[in-house]
């Protein structure tokens, strides 16, 4: 399988402008320094790119001449850790300048913000997203130039908000276009807004479209309705204010203790502590089969400020299971239903590689763990991903070393716990060669563990396979815990 593994060499990446009549122009830019495409623009002022090194530390935003494919600096993008492009940027705004999204990480703040040729753009208290568009004048209240992604101050929310990007005295305005509480997304096109909305208190993504400030229609969803409605308690916990969630089952009587299952997955760019319902029916399930169902969104997950995100670098394992055993320890403390003497985990790609990190590391916490599609050996995934946060392997083997479940496998048993691990044999992201050489190592130490390959499965299951495997899940922490 044609696969750009830490370390080794990446494909090779060309732009080019193509014309109708079968004109073709090389973009040139130092592709050997920069080897990243990021991201490609082109509105009007021209087209726009974002290259990174390697290494994903530095960058360069660069204008494109569409005649020769010459380019030119507009801007430089730095971060110690690695730089975080928001999602949208960079373009053009309509006075020329160009607007850049970054981190502003000095005088106190720790912000992810939109910049204007180095101006700023967004106040600190909002977490950009993404920039989802320009808004002609009568879309939405006012006349804003931009619709943008973002939160303030919650995580598990997502917001609205419009942007005026013109330069006055009170510098420049913002307003949110939803306020009731929940995670809502954008589309924009001339003066048409559309607006989806999801909550805890209803079913699906609720789709509204708006001009000139008014409402003028909705899209209707024809979905299936969830037989129940999830229950999550949204928490922030520990002395971290890590995002948390609880759900006990549906019938559960205060003051009988129950197991914990915490279902995770804990990996950089994606959070599982939304206020949305979706997010939870699957765990309602977990809960009502007889547990306290636990979700954190460890450091290292977006949302809640850069240095929150970034302190994982060159240490993921460490802060990602320091933070999932004081989040279950600081819920225990509000929750006394929670009996930590039965805690089992589970999680998926890199939520396995972390159940796995967790049961091995922490055996007189976690009982037993299920680990899906787990990444075992940092060696076999992908440069990109792998190098932002790890560094290259020849520069870091022993970080590399420390990550690996396969090294944590090998040492002595001592008190091992049960892991069952799932992977499908035609996956294509973390390929099976991790799961099988983890079953080699834990069976070589003597520790116990099954496996089940998913023949013709790839990365996730799909085709009713996952629902005849919570079934198989749910026997086996029943078994083990």
């Amino acid at each position: 399988m044609a696969y750009p593994y830490a370390g080794a060499a990446n494909a090779e990446v060309t732009l080019h402008l193509l014309d109708l009549d079968g004109g073709w122009v090389d973009v040139h830019w130092d592709r050997e320094t920069y080897p990243y495409l990021v991201s490609v623009h082109w509105a009007e002022g021209g087209p726009l790119i974002t290259v990174l090194r390697r290494l994903q530390q530095h960058g360069l935003v660069l204008s494109v001449d569409p005649r020769t494919g010459e380019t030119q600096v507009h801007a430089e993008l730095a971060d110690p850790r690695w730089v975080e492009p928001v999602l949208g940027t960079p373009s053009h705004l309509p006075d020329g300048r160009v607007l850049v999204g970054g981190e502003l990480a000095h005088d106190g703040y720790d912000a992810r913000c939109l910049f204007a040729d180095g101006t700023l753009l967004t106040p600190p208290s909002l977490y950009v997203r993404r920039v989802v568009g320009r808004m002609s004048a009568g879309a939405g209240a006012g006349s804003p130039d931009l619709l943008v992604e973002a939160s303030e101050g919650e995580p598990s929310e997502q917001h609205l908000f419009r942007v005026r990007t013109a330069i006055g005295a009170g510098g420049a305005e913002i307003r949110p276009l939803t306020t009731a509480p929940g995670w809502h997304v954008g589309a924009v096109g001339g003066d048409v807004l559309a607006v989806g909305s999801a909550s805890l208190d209803r079913a699906g993504t609720h789709w509204s479209i708006w001009r000139a400030g008014k409402q003028i229609g909705a899209i209707t969803s024809y979905a299936a309705k969830p037989p129940y409605s999830p229950r999550p308690m949204l928490e922030r916990v520990a002395d971290r204010r890590l995002p948390a969630a609880v759900l006990y089952p549906r019938n559960h009587v205060t003051g009988r203790r129950l197991p914990v299952l915490l279902d995770i997955y804990g990996g950089p760019g994606h959070q599982e502590v939304l206020a949305t319902r979706a997010r939870w029916l699957e765990r309602q399930w977990w809960a009502d089969a007889g547990y306290a169902v636990v979700t954190v969104d460890n450091r290292g997950t977006p949302g809640v400020a850069p240095s929150f995100e970034k302190v994982i670098h060159r240490r993921v394992a460490d802060v990602v299971l320091t933070d999932q055993v004081d989040a279950l320890a600081a819920l225990a403390g509000k929750h006394p239903d929670l009996d930590l003497d039965r805690v089992a985990i589970r999680g998926w790609s890199f939520g396995g590689w972390l159940a796995g990190l967790a049961v091995l590391r922490r055996p007189e916490i976690f009982k037993c763990g299920i680990a899906g599609a787990p990444v075992t050996d940092w060696h076999l995934y992908d440069t990109a991903y792998t190098e932002r946060y790890l560094g290259l392997p020849s520069e870091n083997p022993d970080v590399y070393a420390h990550h690996s479940l396969i090294e944590i496998a090998a040492e002595p048993a001592g008190d091992a716990r049960p892991l069952l691990l799932i992977h499908g044999m035609a996956d294509d992201n973390v390929v099976a060669a991790h799961t099988l050489r983890l079953s080699a190592a834990l069976l070589a130490s003597g520790r116990p563990h099954s496996v089940i390959p998913l023949t013709g499965a790839t990365h996730m299951t799909s085709g009713g396979i996952g629902e005849q495997l919570l079934r198989v899940e749910l026997d086996f922490i029943r078994r083990n815990l």
